[in-house]
């Protein structure tokens, strides 16, 4: 192999450049050729592909977002899209693809795989952290990071007006980020997919911390169950608490990679290009316990990771 291709698709996460100044320096230094394609798997179909050179990803690790940008396309979804990305990347000579992102990512990779039988390595990338076959994804800690330092600020003015605040953050359907960030940032109480939400309870927490001289609150919820303005109005008509709400939205998206994202996106990325050289078909890399592991992209896709139900009720005794 002497030519590869990478790209980054779905929502964008930090620590996305880092990964993919890896694939080009490790690629450039095992003798291949890197290609970038530009907008995911709609810049595949349409044939938007630029050679990447050493230079070319010089000053990136430390920036968030993505310099192949990224996007969703709907044509690849169907059986001739794929076809057509198929054909640009022959036209190009690429020989194996690495693929940066989430579910939808890695979806779209075994599709390809499975119809062309085309090489293809996916890295999990998504702030989400919901990708299987790793223990975390590249985003994901700055991420929490965005998220806490938005706790902090949030807390400043709860104290200040004595209130109650609902801060709703991403997550798609699992909880990973309301349950670390929550934990992390001392929240009262923490509403995640995963597990049966009670708001009489969080009510009784919250009568319970001003009976005992408590005037302020953060509650941290996952976009997955419901929305922090309806919650924060129920909240209130329940307790007669003034309560506000604040969704994060995709600031949580942004920012420099902290040194975790750019140290798993750079091993990650070389991970995956010594695995098309070594003549992997249908990759997934993945950090596990601690270790730099690769499984099958299937086994990563059917793998339904679980939020460590110990730690979420550390987080309700630690916020009695």
């Amino acid at each position: 192999m002497r030519r590869i291709g990478v790209f980054t698709s779905g929502g964008d996460a930090p620590g996305m450049n880092a990964a993919i100044r890896a694939v080009v320096r490790k690629g450039i230094y095992e003798g291949c050729e890197v290609w970038g394609i530009r907008r995911g798997y709609a810049g595949l179909i349409e044939g938007d592909l630029v050679p990447l050179e050493l230079g070319s990803v010089a000053d990136t690790i430390h920036r968030g977002g993505t310099i192949l940008l990224t996007a969703r396309s709907q044509e690849f979804l169907a059986e001739e899209g794929r076809k057509e990305a198929f054909a640009s990347l022959h036209r190009a000579g690429i020989e194996g693809l690495i693929g940066l992102g989430g579910e939808g990512t890695y979806k779209g990779l075994l599709a390809f795989h499975r119809e062309t039988g085309f090489p293809v390595i996916g890295v999990p990338a998504t702030i989400d952290n919901d990708i299987g076959g790793t223990d975390y994804s590249i985003g994901f800690d700055t991420a929490v990071n965005n998220v806490i330092d938005a706790i902090n600020k949030v807390r400043d003015t709860a104290t200040s007006h004595e209130r109650t605040f609902v801060v709703e953050v991403m997550g798609r359907n699992t909880g990973y980020i309301a349950l670390t960030a929550g934990l992390a940032g001392g929240a009262e109480s923490i509403l995640v997919p995963e597990f049966p939400v009670d708001l009489d309870a969080v009510c009784q927490r919250l009568l319970r911390g001003i009976r005992r001289g408590k005037r302020h609150s953060i509650i941290v919820v996952a976009e997955g169950v419901g929305h922090a303005p309806s919650i924060a109005q129920e909240i209130k008509q329940r307790t007669g608490l003034e309560t506000k709400a604040i969704i994060l939205g995709h600031i949580q998206r942004g920012g420099t990679p902290t040194v975790f994202d750019r140290v798993l996106a750079s091993v990650m990325g070389a991970r995956a290009v010594e695995l098309l050289l070594a003549g992997e078909k249908k990759a997934a890399v993945g950090l596990v316990g601690g270790e730099i592991m690769h499984c099958d992209l299937e086994e990563a896709l059917a793998t339904v990771k679980k939020i460590d139900e110990a730690v979420y009720k550390l987080a309700e005794i630690l916020a009695i």
